[in-house]
């Protein structure tokens, strides 16, 4: 499956990794809703494809960082 090689693919990278991509996937998102807004977004389920993405980075952070404690 694609999503189980992405989540091994960010359990393997470090947290600040994982924070640039946050970042990263957070600027694409803002991009995506703006083009989406000025009818010029052809694909829109990237919209929710990036989002779920955001979450599964967000979620990975916290668990490594309930892991550090």
């Amino acid at each position: 499956m694609k999503t189980n090689q992405y989540l091994e693919e960010l359990r393997s990278q470090s947290v600040a990794d994982l924070n640039a991509q946050l970042v990263e996937a957070k600027k694409e998102l803002f991009n995506l809703r703006f083009q989406n807004a000025t009818n010029q977004l052809t694909n829109t389920s990237r919209i929710k494809e990036v989002r779920k993405n955001i979450a599964r980075i967000q979620t990975i952070i916290t668990e490594k960082a309930s892991i550090a404690e």
